[in-house]
């Protein structure tokens, strides 16, 4: 049976959108970033993980970090044997996927007991001026609003999508990132160099009139200067990590309601003397 749900993505033109960045050198700072950050967490785990999956958009960027990793594409239906894996990485596309649960969902099922899950995704407040400032102006001078940028998930919203998936332990946090961009029309070029352009279903398929974009820019260079600079524009990029494990007997487990030994009022008493 089909999906009642409109799509979210393009996935053609996203595809041909990472393409094009990857031909004309791709802008992979926060690639960088958010893969520093994956290999930090998992160093502090203790243990070595030896049948580790990568799922991505930008193989050539992650694969090289994760050598050992089985890379697969970030398809609506992911490339993974159930069980085969301990650990699995979704890397920097969980946010243009369709059914994100769904995403965890495969992962989860890839994982053997006690296996590891570690997303990261653009979220939270991620390009939140601009987005203000392009729908205040298109608003002011059409009178109306298009799809412009994609919309993030909110890291409390994300961090529940674990338990949704049925992975253990989950966890959610979300490391904050300040961009400088000269103006609009530099941090356009530096999203479609990124590959993250605009690759929404319903995002309209014609230009953005100048006179919008002029009154955008000016808008976001009004209302976001950057601190440093303020001849240049500062833009929020945050990035949300989601860890879970796979569930296993082995993992620590809540104790069932009223069996604990000793009331609170008893260890509030035993505090105060």
């Amino acid at each position: 049976m089909s999906d009642p749900r409109p799509a979210l993505t393009d996935r053609i033109a996203l595809t041909r959108q990472r393409c094009r960045a990857a031909r004309q050198g791709i802008v992979d700072l926060f690639h960088q970033i958010a893969a520093d950050e994956v290999q930090d967490r998992l160093a502090e785990v203790n243990r070595t993980f030896t049948a580790p999956a990568l799922v991505t958009g930008f193989p050539d960027l992650w694969g090289p970090r994760f050598p050992d990793a089985r890379v697969v594409a970030d398809d609506p239906v992911l490339d993974l044997e159930p069980g085969k894996h301990d650990l699995v990485i979704h890397a920097l596309s969980l946010h243009w996927a369709d059914d994100p649960v769904g995403q965890m969902v495969q992962c989860r099922r890839a994982l053997g007991p006690d296996g590891l899950f570690i997303g990261v995704m653009f979220g939270g407040q991620t390009l939140a001026e601009p987005r203000a400032a392009l729908a205040q102006a298109e608003a002011e001078i059409t009178g109306g609003l298009s799809p412009r940028i994609l919309p993030m998930g909110e890291i409390r919203e994300l961090g529940g999508l674990l338990g949704r998936a049925g992975l253990a332990l989950p966890v959610a946090d979300l490391l904050p990132q300040r961009a400088s961009y000269r103006d609009l029309a530099h941090l356009g070029r530096d999203l479609r160099a990124m590959g993250e352009g605009n690759a929404m279903a319903a995002r309209a398929r014609r230009p953005l009139p100048r006179a919008v974009l002029a009154r955008a820019a000016e808008l976001l260079a009004a209302h976001s200067p950057d601190r440093d600079d303020p001849s240049r524009v500062a833009v929020t990029f945050d990035l949300v990590f989601l860890t879970g494990w796979a569930p296993s007997d082995s993992q620590p487990k809540p104790l069932r309601p009223g069996s604990a030994t000793t009331s609170l009022a008893d260890a509030l008493a035993k505090l105060r003397k």
